[in-house]
């Protein structure tokens, strides 16, 4: 899942700079990762939910809604959208027992060294 939390802020920064190739990218590495956590963790220590099932019941809707952003390459959707796939992420955490785990959108670029606005 710390993959997927990078992928979490370099797909704000990639859309926040409007750069819609970069936010396609990062939200398709982002769905294939969930594939990969779904079969690798079908459950999870404790997880009174399955994790395959609370990806696929919690995050189908807010992964199609952040594309449809994208692919229109509108802004003030994409914002939308990612506040709401983010709320699909804490939601999931709190499903599975990692409720302690709250993402919210990036304060700053944990990653300097990248041009999120290059096209």
């Amino acid at each position: 899942m710390l993959l997927q939390q990078m992928r979490h802020a370099k797909l704000w920064l990639s859309g926040d700079a409007g750069n819609w190739k970069l936010a396609a990218y990062e939200l398709g590495e982002m769905r294939e990762a969930f594939d990969q956590i779904a079969k690798l963790h079908p459950t999870h220590k404790n997880a009174p939910v399955p994790i395959d099932q609370a990806i696929e019941t919690i995050m189908t809707e807010p992964l199609d809604q952040m594309s449809k952003a994208i692919q229109a390459a509108d802004r003030k959707a994409f914002a939308a959208a990612f506040d709401n796939l983010t709320q699909g992420c804490n939601s999931c955490h709190g499903a599975t027992d990692y409720g302690f785990s709250v993402l919210q959108r990036p304060k700053s670029n944990p990653f300097p060294n990248q041009d999120f606005a290059a096209k």
